[in-house]
Parts: C-alpha cells; structure tokens; sequence
C-alpha cells in the first residue's frame, strides 16, 4: 500500500465518521427540538416523549430539515402559539451545537 492509498484510505475513515457522527447528532437535535416544542405546546411525561419521537420520524419524510421545520410550524399554529419561525430555525441551530456536543462528549 503507498503512502497515497494510506492517505485516501485514511480520509474515507474520516468522511465516514463524521457522517455518522452528523446523522446521530441529528437525531439527537430532532429529539431535542422536539421536547422543546412539546413544552411550548403544554405536553408533558408520555405526551411529550410521544411528540420527540414523531418529530424525530418526520425527518425522513424529505431531505434536509425543512420537512422538521414544517411539522413543527404546524403544530404550532394548530395550537395557535405565536413562535416566530426565526425562534424555531435559532433552536434547531442551537441544539445542533448542543447535540454535537452531546455525541462528542459520549466518545
């Protein structure tokens, strides 16, 4: 093996890790957000654990998270709450970085 396929072999690695690293963070932040808007809503225990877990699943509605974005954004103008939509895109940067954090700290 020459150094240049230890190299390319060695980026891989990385890229793959890191992908890893950014899907569970995803979940995490998801799960996060998803308990910070069951909260806004009044959902409590079963109710808001419930909530985390539909938001989490709704991302695998489209690419990206805007499908996230939408579910929320909904269910909060179903319960009539006036949480601007930069609120909920300044939370799901914010538990991003929190759930970063969170796998990184788990090693």
């Amino acid at each position: 093996m020459t150094t240049f396929d230890k190299r390319e072999e060695g980026y891989e690695k990385k890229f793959a890790h890191d992908e890893e690293l950014l899907f569970k963070a995803g979940a995490r932040r998801n799960k996060l957000l998803g308990l910070w808007a069951a909260g806004k809503m009044g959902l409590t225990g079963v109710e808001a654990d419930t909530y985390a877990k539909d938001v989490v699943m709704s991302d695998f509605e489209e690419a990206g998270d805007h499908d996230i974005f939408k579910k929320i954004r909904k269910d909060f103008d179903a319960k009539k709450l006036a949480v601007p939509d930069q609120e909920i895109r300044h939370m799901m940067d914010d538990l991003m970085a929190k759930a970063i954090e969170q796998i990184k700290a788990s090693g």
